[in-house]
């Protein structure tokens, strides 16, 4: 099991999510990044991880099935690689 799965995440506050009708672009105002998020249960995904008090329940909030966990973990690793979701604390919740 992905300990990330258990973990409270966030959007950077840096980063602005415009809606596309493929999922959302992410653009992060402090490195100048710009990611496609292409399926709009990770743009769902992204956006509740704020209010949810782990990933899991982030993804199940957005339908995602559990069988499908593992990969979006994955692509949420990449998000926080370059800034784009951070560990949430007590201070940014």
């Amino acid at each position: 099991m992905d300990a990330l799965l258990g973990e409270p995440w966030t959007l950077s506050p840096s980063v602005a999510l415009r809606p596309e009708p493929f999922g959302a672009l992410a653009y992060h105002f402090g490195n100048r990044r710009l990611t496609f998020l292409k399926r709009p249960e990770l743009v769902a995904v992204v956006r509740g991880l704020g209010t949810a008090p782990d990933v899991r329940t982030a993804l199940e909030d957005a339908g995602v099935p559990a069988s499908q966990h593992a990969a979006y973990a994955a692509a949420l690793r990449g998000l926080a690689a370059t800034d784009m979701i951070r560990p949430r604390t007590e201070t940014s919740a």
